[in-house]
């Protein structure tokens, strides 16, 4: 049986996994197109790698959300509330 506590963590955990995902791959993107106007030439090579960096990282946090990887043993909780 499931606490109502542990329903709203797991939900919010959701939420912002989520959130977070969408903060990566558009801050990615930004760089991508050069929305910040970056033009001289460190900026100008930086922001690829910055974008492939953050693009990778999305992409790892997206798959942690559909598999359902937790950090921070939320599931161990939830397994000890159980018993």
């Amino acid at each position: 049986m499931k606490t109502g506590a542990s329903v709203i963590l797991k939900a919010i955990r959701i939420f912002f996994g989520i959130f977070m995902i969408i903060v990566y791959f558009g801050m990615a993107y930004l760089l991508y197109i050069n929305f910040f106007d970056w033009v001289s030439e460190p900026w100008l090579t930086l922001r690829y790698v910055f974008a492939a960096v953050l693009g990778l990282y999305g992409v790892y946090r997206c798959y942690r959300q559909i598999k359902g990887i937790d950090y921070y043993r939320l599931r161990d909780l939830e397994e000890r509330t159980e018993q």
